[in-house]
Parts: structure tokens; C-alpha cells; sequence
């Protein structure tokens, strides 16, 4: 557990296998508080499993993960999202035929299990809800489209909404796959902006394809190539260790 203690999420030795083929081998990676990190390989390296490993999609047929020291391995995603690891599609789905600020006030009370249409709208509590969401809009950059209905947003600004729904539940872990996904360049630029903000605020996974994007936003990268972490550690120490280069490189697109 000393390798733990240090981190607020810990993945340990985890294997997962899917019939015949193992997804994942033996597979260790952690996370300190308010660290962001990247994992990234080809398509299927196996990231996309362990993440869901991370979230309790899938439980592991080996290996233990670890949040402040405490064995979750078999907890539910709704237990981990209660203890604070949140990630981006599974609270966070955006309701296209609600306002955007409307969005953000159901994610905050379904998060809080407050979520009946009575609290939403008519809490005693509203008020001081309602700055807490007027303050998540403005750091979000999102304030001039709190009116709008979701689904006359973009995609990229609804992705930026997916990300305030997630931070306006406050939670200490946030795990984002492939944020980027479907973006143009301006909304990928878009999404960054809203993430810089959360450096050394917030403990941030995100699990990429490709790293140009992320490269100068995250502090830790892992590299997974055919289920193995092949490489964890600094960034730039990583990105250019002679093992990432000659198996990571070759095989991304």
C-alpha cells in the first residue's frame, strides 16, 4: 500500500480478458491529486478497456484499484461517482430539449440525489445552487449560451457543457475519454482553453488516440500498446524513451 499513498488513484497489476484475447496485461498506472495525465495508444491498445476498468464498467479478473487507499475494484460507477471520480458521458449527457443552464442545475442535483423535478426547480436552496451554476458558466465560458437549448448548440460547445456538468458536481477525480472526438480544430482549441484553467485544480485523466494536442497540457502520460503499459511517467520523458517511439509512434496514425 506505500506505492498507494502518495496517490488518490491507483491502479494495480490489472488484467482483463475478453474470451480468449486479454484486453488488458498487468497493467499499473496512478494518479496524484490534482494531477493531469494522459493515457494514449493506437486504436486497440487496450486504454479504452482500462479506463472503463477506472470508471467500474468493467471489473478486472486481476489486479486491485485503489482511491485514497480504498480497495474499489468491484464498487458500482454510481459508488465512485458518490465517492467523487466522475467522468464525462456518464452523469454528464446533455439533454438536447433543455436550456444549457438547465442542464448544468440537473447535473448539480442529480450528482447531490436530489433529483426530482421539484428540487431542480424550486429549492429553498436555489439561490445559492444558482450562483454556484453562474459561476460554473463563466469559468466555462458558457454564460452567453445559458438561454440556448442544448440542442442548438455545437457539438464542441456541447462538449465543453458535458465538462461543466461534470466540474459543477466538484468532484476530486475527472476522467475524460477522447474529449476531442468529432471536433474541428476551433472546438478542439476551445476545449483546451477550458481545461488549462483546471491545471493544478483538479486530478484529470484523459484518454487520447493521438497526443499532439494534449502533449503541453498533461504532466504524466502512459503509453499502451497491444494491452501493456509499455511506458508511464513525465511527458517529454515518455514521449521520447526509445521503447514509445520505436512501438507507439509506428502504430499511431
Amino acid at each position: 500500500m506505500n506505492s498507494n499513498s502518495q496517490m488518490i488513484l491507483q491502479a494495480e497489476n490489472i488484467t482483463k480478458r475478453f474470451g480468449g484475447m486479454t484486453a488488458v496485461n498487468n497493467v499499473s498506472f496512478g494518479l496524484k491529486k490534482n494531477e493531469i495525465a494522459a493515457l494514449i495508444g493506437a486504436n486497440g491498445a487496450g486504454k479504452t478497456t482500462f479506463f472503463n476498468i477506472l470508471t467500474g464498467n468493467y471489473i478486472p479478473e486481476e489486479g486491485t484499484i485503489y482511491y485514497k487507499g480504498q480497495d474499489i475494484t468491484r464498487l458500482s460507477p454510481e459508488r465512485r461517482v458518490d465517492l467523487g471520480i466522475m467522468r464525462t458521458f456518464q452523469l454528464a449527457s446533455t439533454f438536447d430539449n433543455l436550456k444549457v443552464i438547465d442542464n448544468l442545475r440537473l447535473a448539480y442535483y442529480r450528482a447531490n440525489n436530489k433529483a426530482t423535478l421539484r428540487n431542480i426547480f424550486f429549492s429553498r436552496m436555489d439561490r445559492i445552487v444558482s450562483a454556484k451554476i453562474e459561476e460554473c458558466l463563466e469559468t466555462f465560458n458558457l454564460t452567453k449560451l445559458a438561454d440556448r437549448m442544448t440542442g442548438q448548440i455545437s457539438l464542441g460547445e456541447k462538449r465543453v457543457l458535458e465538462i461543466a456538468m461534470s466540474m459543477v458536481t466538484d468532484p476530486e477525480v475527472l476522467l475524460l475519454d477522447e474529449p476531442f472526438a468529432g471536433l474541428s480544430e476551433v472546438e478542439i482549441d476551445e476545449c483546451l482553453k477550458v481545461l488549462y484553467q483546471q491545471v493544478h485544480k483538479k486530478t484529470i485523466l484523459i484518454v487520447e488516440h493521438k497526443i499532439s494536442k494534449i502533449e503541453d497540457l498533461v504532466e504524466k502520460v502512459g503509453v499502451m500498446v497491444e494491452g501493456v503499459m509499455i511506458a508511464s511517467g513525465e511527458t517529454h520523458e515518455v514521449l521520447n524513451c526509445e521503447r514509445v517511439r520505436r512501438e507507439y509512434w509506428k502504430t499511431a496514425e
